[in-house]
């Protein structure tokens, strides 16, 4: 998997189009990525995984073709990949998909999943960092999407993708704030975020980024994946998540930008209890009392804590509050991924 550096020298988003043609009858086949196959290929290529981008690939031929067949993909989709390593899930992908664009940001490896997809005409490959200042989503990624999806010849949009450990998060989160037609995102992340997409009120695991993704999706965790699946080996299991999106959730959200902000400021103080985790939010604006004048008024009990909430309730927590104007607010990142 590939990590996105925070140099702001960023590579130039390259892509390598390539014509779909959704009658093709006889898709080229994809490269198996054995454990063998992959050193020698990388040794061949003078290329080795990062550590320090999380560089880590599938080797598990089987769960490979698992994941694939749960993208449930067919020549109507246009598929999204977020690390395309050595192109071995995008030929698995491109083989079923209408199209696949697959976002690279290491150029070695992006040389590499050219050389290993370069028979598909269905794969658009693109040197880029798929986030933008590490927590917003690369305008320049979402444009190239858009042109694709404004050609008229796809009517699904899926991401499926071995994701980067490091952008998991922003990533999923972004992607499911925006107004892309996403139906589908399957992804492999760590296991403890995976706990925490699912959590329930009142968890150890329940944050932040469980709030706001139960609020715009359903999570389903479909495997836990020990670490052997993966080479290099990671230090902790993992997990392949099917993540639906359902706007009928998003359009019961007043203000989705302002509930995003809140939520995610609300568990910087995760520990507190509910009014002391808003009091430093309000300065200036409301004072202690107001705002346990205010909670109670609408039911909340200011010294219970935002993790005991349902999504629902901070929903409703949402259309309650008035906006503040803290400026350590708006300079967090959106990662929504606070303890």
């Amino acid at each position: 998997m590939t990590d996105v550096p925070a140099d702001p020298g960023k590579p130039t988003p390259q892509a390598e189009p390539r014509r779909s043609d959704l009658s093709r009858p006889s898709p080229p086949r994809s490269p198996r990525q054995t454990l063998s196959y992959l050193r020698g290929l990388l040794e061949a290529h003078g290329l080795r995984p990062k550590n320090k981008l999380g560089q880590s690939f599938l080797i598990d031929l089987n769960f490979l073709d698992f994941m694939v067949r749960q993208a449930e993909l067919s020549r109507a989709d246009l598929v999204i990949e977020v690390g395309s390593g050595t192109g071995s899930l995008t030929a698995k992908l491109a083989e079923q998909a209408g199209h696949v664009l697959s976002v690279e940001i290491d150029p070695g490896f992006f040389a590499l999943a050219q050389e290993n997809t370069e028979q598909f005409d269905n794969v658009t490959l693109l040197l880029a960092d798929i986030l933008e200042k590490k927590s917003r989503l690369n305008p320049e990624v979402l444009q190239h999407l858009q042109r694709l999806l404004q050609s008229g010849h796809w009517q699904r949009l899926k991401l499926v993708s071995n994701l980067p450990f490091v952008v998991a998060t922003p990533v999923i989160v972004n992607f499911l704030l925006t107004d892309l037609p996403l139906q589908m995102l399957l992804v492999t992340i760590q296991w403890e975020l995976a706990a925490r997409l699912e959590a329930s009120p009142g968890t150890k695991d329940y944050s932040a980024v469980s709030v706001i993704v139960q609020a715009l999706a359903d999570v389903q965790v479909l495997r836990r994946m020990p670490p052997q699946l993966f080479w290099p080996r990671p230090k902790v299991d993992s997990a392949l998540v099917k993540i639906i999106p359902r706007p009928d959730k998003k359009a019961a959200i007043p203000d989705l930008p302002w509930f995003h902000r809140l939520v995610r400021d609300i568990y910087l103080h995760r520990r507190k209890n509910l009014r002391s985790a808003l009091e430093p939010l309000y300065k200036g604006q409301l004072t202690r009392e107001q705002l346990d004048e205010l909670l109670r008024q609408h039911g909340f009990d200011p010294h219970g804590r935002a993790e005991a909430l349902s999504v629902a309730e901070h929903i409703r927590l949402s259309t309650i509050l008035p906006r503040y104007e803290h400026p350590s607010a708006e300079s967090q990142d959106a990662d929504t991924e606070s303890d």
